[in-house]
């Protein structure tokens, strides 16, 4: 099937845009030939429609007094009327040439933040999905998919019970439109191995369904080590003080920056967020990304 937006795709901008102006050439010449036989001025939308999408607001304007002035200059009807039916025209064609250029606008801006989204979750550390209302998993990080070990590697379309059962419990039993919540609870791979996972999730609704994005760690191995014999270290390391840079690092890392987007982020080198990532994974005793993350979002989230 094919979508009308495909006709406003940036790379058809050139050719569009010329399809329109020879579009308008036609009919301002068929309606000069035709005069006064027909009444062609409504098929002065047409180009309109073209190339709104890709003009300025004021070209869009301007392009609508041209065919409001072309349609009544070859037009049969009585002259005495024809300042009012020049006001009418260029309302109607500047009105839906504007229309249409902010309905497409919006849509770019709608595709561009959500493209934004898409690379945040699939560039991020932690284990991020999201759930439609029934249950199954809509979009899965690879830290997700490394964190559940799905079939054949991938979450998308997976009931999220068959994992965290408690968070589709929950879910279901909470009515409200929106809901941020964090719980502890015991999730199982899909090898059937189970962990303790820390979640955190929200819900929103998205024309008009509701949706639930949520964080998952495993803090199965942080348990571990507080019920071990070195109890209290990891948890007083944990929240262990950070200066500025370091918080600021922290909250671009959960982000899922690079250490070159850090870097320009921050107005600092290269080897300065390396530096400072070094200074966090000494005072949080992690030695991944992912950890820090986990840890982070475990004992700094009133920093982040």
């Amino acid at each position: 099937m094919i979508r009308i937006e495909a006709f406003w795709d940036r790379k058809h901008k050139t050719r569009v845009l010329l399809a329109a102006g020879i579009l308008l050439a036609i009919i301002a010449l068929f309606d000069w030939v035709t005069k006064p036989y027909f009444a062609l001025g409504f098929l002065y939308l047409f180009p309109i429609m073209l190339a709104a999408p890709f003009l300025p607001r004021w070209a869009t304007t301007l392009l609508g007094l041209v065919c409001a002035f072309l349609a009544e200059r070859f037009s049969y009807l009585n002259p005495s009327d024809a300042n009012i039916r020049l006001a009418v025209l260029a309302l109607a064609f500047c009105g839906c040439g504007l229309l249409l250029s902010e309905v497409r606008r919006n849509q770019v801006l709608d595709t561009e933040s959500q493209e934004q989204i898409r690379i945040l979750v699939e560039t991020s550390p932690a284990a991020i999905v999201t759930i439609d209302g029934s249950g199954f998993i809509e979009l899965a990080n690879q830290a997700a998919n490394q964190l559940l070990l799905p079939p054949e590697g991938n979450l998308v379309g997976q009931p999220v019970a068959g994992f965290l059962p408690e968070l589709y419990r929950a879910l279901r039993r909470n009515g409200s439109p929106q809901l941020r919540a964090t719980m502890q609870c015991r999730g199982q791979r899909a090898n059937g191995e189970p962990f303790l996972a820390s979640v955190w999730f929200s819900t929103y609704n998205k024309g008009g369904d509701p949706k639930v994005a949520a964080i998952i760690a495993d803090v199965g191995e942080d348990q571990n080590h507080q019920n071990g014999p070195q109890t209290g270290t990891p948890d007083r390391h944990a929240r262990a003080t950070l200066n500025a840079r370091e918080t600021d690092v922290l909250r671009l890392v959960c982000q899922g920056l690079s250490n070159k987007e850090i870097a320009a982020k921050m107005s600092i080198s290269d080897s300065g967020v390396k530096n400072t990532l070094q200074q966090l994974f000494g005072k949080t005793e992690v030695r991944t990304r992912a950890q820090l993350v986990r840890v982070a979002l475990e004992h700094y989230r009133d920093l982040l």
